[in-house]
C-alpha cells in the first residue's frame, strides 16, 4: 500500500497514488493548496487587455431534467411580507404614505444542475483504510460517510421539503470537505485552456493520454503545477443552441470527453499537479465510462480526482467565447477567478467563473 511517512488517526493505509496526508492530516482542500500567492501572481501576469469573460451558463440551462433525472431547473418564488405577496409589493398597503415598491424572492436550486464545482465530498469510494479486510465508504483524506458526510436514511427526508424555510429542514451535510472550504480560498490563479474542440470538432470523441498530448504539443500548451486546467469541447455551446430543450440522444453523441479508464491519462493528472480541472461538458469524463472490471468505479476520473488526489472538478462551464479569443491570439493562459457559493455543508455549488485576459 502507498503510505505517507506519518501515522494518521482516520486511516492506516491510503489508496495507491493518492495524496492523502500530503497536505496535512486534516486537509480538506486537496490540490487547491497549490493555489499559492505565487500562482495568483502568475495568473495576474496574464492580464494584458483587461477584458473579462464570464464562463457560466444561465443557471436554468441545460433545461428540463433529461440529462439527469435527479436534477431540475431552478424555481423562483416570492417571499411573504407581513401577509402580502412580496413581489411588486406596495408598502403603502402596509404603512400609509409609503412610496416604496418592493420585490424579494427565494430560489429552489439544485446545486449541480448547471455550471458548477464538485466538492471533495461529491464522490468517494469503498476502500479498506484500516487494513481489516472490510472496505468502508470514504472520501478524500479518509473522511467517512455517515460520520463526516451525513445524510438521511429515509426518502421522506430527501428532495424539496413542503416548507423550505422551516427550521431544521436541512437533512444532509458535509461536515468535512463541504464546498465552503473551496469558497474560502477565493479559487483564484492561473487558468490554462486546452482547446479540444479546435482539433476534434463536435463529434463524440473519447480523449485518452495520447490524444491529449497531441493537442498540447500542437498548440504549444504547457501545464505547470498549481494551474487550473479548462477543457474546451464545445458541449456547452451545443447545449445553449438547444434553448432549454436538450435532446439527450444528440448530447450523448456530442463533443470530446476524457477517457477515465485510461491509466496513463490519470497518471498525467497526478504528475502534472494541476490544482483543478473544469470542462464545458457534462461530467468532464465519458459517462458511462468504457467497460471495466466489475469491481471498479463507474466514474473512474471522479474517483481519481476527487477521492484520491483532491482535485476539484468543474462541469458545464461556458468556455467557447474565451477559447476563441485565446486561439485567435495564440494564447492559452489567463487569470481565473472561480469561487463557489460559501454554503457550509454543500457537496457542490453553482459558480460564475470569470477569466481575465
Amino acid at each position: 500500500m502507498d503510505q505517507p511517512q506519518t501515522a494518521h488517526p482516520r486511516w492506516k493505509h491510503r489508496p495507491a497514488g493518492s495524496t492523502w496526508g500530503d497536505f496535512g492530516p486534516d486537509d480538506q482542500l486537496g490540490r487547491l493548496n497549490l493555489l499559492t500567492p505565487e500562482k495568483v501572481r502568475q495568473g495576474v501576469a496574464e492580464v494584458r487587455e483587461g477584458l473579462s469573460f464570464a464562463l457560466s451558463l444561465p443557471l436554468d440551462y441545460p433545461g428540463g431534467s433529461a440529462l439527469n433525472p435527479a436534477r431540475h431547473p431552478p424555481v423562483l418564488r416570492p417571499t411573504v411580507r407581513r401577509g402580502l405577496v412580496n413581489f411588486n409589493c406596495l408598502l403603502a398597503e402596509l404603512d400609509a404614505g409609503r412610496t416604496d415598491v418592493m420585490s424579494d424572492d427565494l430560489a429552489i436550486l439544485y446545486l449541480q444542475y448547471s455550471t458548477q464545482w464538485d466538492s471533495l465530498a461529491h464522490a468517494g469510494s469503498m476502500f479498506d483504510a484500516n487494513g481489516d479486510g472490510l472496505p468502508e465508504a470514504l472520501y478524500y483524506n479518509g473522511y467517512a460517510a455517515g460520520r463526516h458526510v451525513v445524510g438521511p436514511q429515509h426518502l421522506d427526508d430527501t428532495g424539496v421539503p413542503a416548507t423550505p424555510g422551516a427550521a431544521g429542514a436541512s437533512t444532509s451535510a458535509a461536515h468535512a470537505l463541504g464546498i465552503e472550504n473551496m469558497a474560502r480560498t477565493g479559487v483564484q490563479g492561473r487558468g490554462v485552456m486546452i482547446d479540444l474542440r479546435a482539433h476534434l470538432g463536435d463529434a463524440r470523441t473519447l480523449v485518452g493520454y495520447d490524444t491529449l498530448m497531441r493537442v498540447l504539443e500542437a498548440d504549444g500548451v504547457a501545464v505547470e503545477p498549481g494551474d487550473m486546467v479548462c477543457l474546451h469541447t464545445g458541449f456547452a455551446d451545443v447545449v445553449l443552441g438547444m434553448r432549454r430543450h436538450p435532446d439527450p440522444a444528440v448530447l450523448q453523441n456530442a463533443c470530446a470527453v476524457l477517457d477515465g479508464r485510461d491509466e496513463r491519462l490519470l497518471q498525467w493528472i497526478t504528475d502534472s499537479q494541476v490544482a483543478a480541472i473544469a470542462a464545458d461538458n457534462y461530467a468532464v469524463e465519458g459517462l458511462p465510462a468504457r467497460p471495466g472490471p466489475a469491481c471498479c468505479a463507474a466514474l473512474p476520473l471522479h474517483e481519481h480526482c476527487l477521492f484520491k488526489l483532491g482535485v476539484h472538478l468543474g462541469e458545464l462551464w461556458h468556455l467557447t467565447p474565451l477559447a476563441a479569443w485565446l486561439r485567435a491570439r495564440g494564447r492559452h493562459r489567463f487569470l481565473l477567478t472561480a469561487p463557489p457559493l460559501n454554503l457550509p455543508g454543500a457537496v457542490g455549488s453553482p459558480v460564475t467563473p470569470v477569466a481575465t485576459v
